[in-house]
């Protein structure tokens, strides 16, 4: 008898072996080598504890349930378990139900009525104590199998403490390179950059270009991209790149007003022009005399009001409401949108002069799903910003930089700082882990979206961080055959242009570099209606 369980324990520990040098997913490999110490050896209720925070915490378990587990914490010192690792010695206690340290933290035992011995050893890194492996045993073990079982389990425990020092030295490997990656970035990030504006990827480069390019002039700009991707910024930077940086920047989002306070913000108003006019006020024009204005969303004014702003576009002047005196001012103008403006043109819902006065020099902002080298910088810049104002010392374990990365953030750049500032928060520790992320407790508000509805670029995302392809749609102003079901295209206006520039104009090329067919690539231009060039 003696001797089949010293095979079984053999075969044992050589599947435990096998099963902790199989994977580097840590709490995986530790919930297998439970399960193998349950069911060859019968040995119940197993957890494997380690040290975070200052406190032993369950990080898998075996016959215990989710929140049984989530109770299994103990601090230094407390309680039989707290005992181990603070005396890193094993310890047995032949029936728990006598044993007034027993503390049962996860209500998962029944002391009554049963006999239930419990068994815990150290974990160890080196001479370190990081942890404690428990199992309980049932029946009446003599004091020869206690012995037994406590030498078995040192062994286990030693073979997770070498498998804990790997996994720490794997991590802190990872996190020296990011460190190192993130260090190269910032003083590689290139030839131009913009203060208060973080963007190492070639994308965000080719924006900074552009707007160090475009700034020194006085041409107005428009500034193209979705929600949140950071058009006001890059507005201040184009302003404080000027010759007008001295000067006033004033901004006002053409959405936030019903048009006729719009006007009254943006030219002012007489005193009596209307009720409520106690006294002259200035407008958003005369404040930015001299400097630069900025009108965010500026797709979303009324069709009438879009004729008196086109008007001082091409004059520089206007009257206050409710007054007759022209007024002249010298206004550099930067607009922005989310919008198709394009498509707005063809459907008579924006004027097409207005269109061509702000359209002079486009700068495209690329979403935050096509810059995702961007997302490790973006994240701790925004937890840096938390730290600051909240005077805590926080940190983004590799694991969650990494998950970061792979979301869609149909939000952007707004909703990854929302992210940051939500955990950040909530963290009780000092370190946000993979497992704090709101995706991974389900409470992702991307996610919550499902497929996200379709922005200016016609792409819908997909909260587990792909684009999707988007179906062209049979339209009479862009294409006149019907696509054929089941045919989809990837829908972005810039990236069809730029596939056709690097490929010389040759749709074919073009195509196969989209991963398209020749026929959904000629769907694409006539939807967007791109005209070809010969070269």
């Amino acid at each position: 008898m003696s001797g089949d369980i010293e095979s079984i324990e053999l075969s044992t520990i050589y599947e435990i072996s096998k099963v902790l040098a199989s994977s580097l997913d840590l709490h995986k490999t530790l919930r297998e080598v439970l399960n193998l110490l349950s069911s060859h050896l019968q040995m119940h209720r197993s957890v494997a504890s380690l040290l975070q925070d200052g406190e032993l915490r369950a990080v898998a378990a075996i016959g215990l349930s989710d929140d049984e587990i989530g109770r299994g914490r103990f601090m230094i010192g407390e309680g039989v378990t707290g005992r181990i690792l603070q005396t890193c010695v094993p310890a047995v206690i032949p029936d728990i139900s006598k044993e007034p340290l027993f503390l049962n933290r996860t209500g998962a035992r029944k002391l009554e009525g049963q006999k239930i011995a419990f068994i815990g050893v150290p974990i160890k890194v080196g001479r370190e104590c990081i942890g404690v492996l428990s199992v309980d045993r049932e029946g009446s073990p003599t004091a020869g199998n206690f012995r037994k079982d406590v030498r078995f389990l040192y062994m286990v425990a030693n073979l997770i403490g070498q498998t804990v020092r790997l996994h720490q030295n794997v991590a802190a490997e990872r996190e020296q390179l990011m460190q190192d990656k993130f260090r190269l970035q910032k003083e590689l990030q290139g030839k131009f950059s913009l203060d208060n504006v973080i963007g190492a990827s070639k994308r965000m480069q080719q924006v900074f270009a552009d707007v160090h390019q475009a700034a020194p002039g006085k041409s107005t700009i428009l500034l193209r991209g979705e929600s949140g991707t950071g058009k006001e910024a890059i507005a201040r930077a184009i302003h404080y790149l000027s010759p007008r940086k001295d000067g006033p920047f004033v901004k006002l989002n053409c959405a936030a007003l019903p048009e006729s306070l719009l006007e009254s913000e943006l030219f002012g108003h007489e005193k009596g022009a209307f009720t409520g006019a106690t006294q002259e006020r200035k407008g958003r024009f005369e404040m930015a005399h001299g400097g630069t204005l900025f009108l965010d969303e500026i797709g979303d004014i009324s069709p009438s009001f879009q004729a008196k702003l086109l008007r001082v576009l091409q004059e520089r002047e206007f009257e206050r409401v409710g007054g007759n005196r022209t007024i002249k001012v010298n206004v550099r103008l930067v607009t922005a949108t989310n919008r198709n403006l394009e498509e707005m043109v063809k459907k008579e819902e924006f004027r097409a002069d207005l269109y061509f006065r702000i359209n002079v020099v486009s700068i495209f902002l690329p979403p935050l799903r096509d810059r995702r080298d961007d997302i490790p910088l973006l994240a701790e810049f925004f937890l840096e910003k938390f730290n600051r104002d909240n005077k805590r010392h926080l940190s983004l374990s590799t694991e969650a930089v990494q998950t970061m990365s792979q979301c869609g953030w149909p939000g952007n750049v707004r909703e990854l700082e929302n992210c940051i500032e939500r955990m950040a928060t909530m963290s009780r520790g000092n370190t946000i882990r993979h497992a704090d992320l709101m995706c991974q407790k389900g409470l992702c508000f991307s996610s919550a979206l499902g497929n996200y509805a379709r922005t200016h670029t016609g792409i819908p995302i997909i909260a587990s961080g792909h684009a999707a392809p988007a179906p062209i749609e049979a339209e009479s102003d862009f294409v006149q055959e019907e696509a054929p079901p089941g045919e989809q295209v990837l829908g972005e206006r810039e990236q069809l242009i730029q596939a056709m520039e690097k490929c010389g104009w040759v749709q074919a090329k073009a195509a196969r570099l989209l991963n398209l067919t020749p026929r959904q690539m000629g769907y694409a231009l006539k939807k967007y209606d791109i005209p070809l060039k010969r070269l």
